[in-house]
């Protein structure tokens, strides 16, 4: 049976792992000085193998963890840490700082595979929380709903790509930066959840 609030759940956690928000300004410097038809098309090819990439890990994450001997509550634990890590870089723009260095320092005539879509958009953090979730489901209807959220957080990243620059003139640096700092807040609370679920899976909570 479909659990709504799961699925709610799971769309929270990738949107506010992958950031879509977060990604458009770092879009718009990896893709300066190029014209609109060259930008859809970078943000197409980033989108597609992103989505490739954690449909792999959602369908066969969980078989990989266990062939080499990784437990799923272990995993959470991992993964929430993680997590956790990611948000305090959101939370005190270490993060944005980085791909900001990335787009500045490097010449990427064609950014789509790496690092759009790899490590930005199919991140760690991402493959972890793709990984968790499919997990938790129960049947193929409600892991394809799983496949089904990630293609949706996906191109919500794409729409903000092509509106990429429409939204840096809107918010400005200042409403940027009060985004990232809230997903950052939520995505903490998050990883912490996925920590104590953890726990509760090797009998260390009630």
């Amino acid at each position: 049976m479909m659990d709504l609030a799961f699925f709610i759940g799971a769309f929270a956690t990738l949107f506010v792992v992958i950031d879509p928000v977060g990604l458009a300004p770092v879009f718009v410097a990896l893709t300066r000085d190029t014209d609109a038809a060259h930008r859809r098309r970078v943000a197409l090819r980033a989108c597609a193998v992103a989505a490739v990439v954690l449909s792999a890990f959602a369908l066969a994450g969980e078989a990989i963890l266990e062939f080499i001997g990784i437990s799923m509550p272990a995993f959470q634990i991992a993964g929430g840490i993680l997590l956790f890590i990611t948000a305090l870089d959101m939370l005190f723009e270490r993060r944005t700082k980085r791909r900001e260095d990335r787009a500045d320092d490097d010449d990427f005539p064609d950014p789509s595979v790496f690092p759009l879509a790899i490590p930005l958009i199919a991140g760690p953090g991402a493959i972890a929380s793709i990984i968790l979730l499919a997990g938790q489901t129960d049947g193929a209807l409600n892991f394809i709903l799983v496949l089904l959220v990630m293609l949706a957080v996906i191109g919500l990243a794409l729409a903000f790509f092509i509106a990429a620059g429409l939204l840096e003139r809107l918010l400005g640096h200042v409403g940027i930066t009060v985004i990232t700092r809230v997903l950052g807040m939520l995505l903490a609370a998050l990883s912490v959840q996925f920590v104590l679920d953890g726990l509760a899976g090797v009998g260390l909570m009630g």
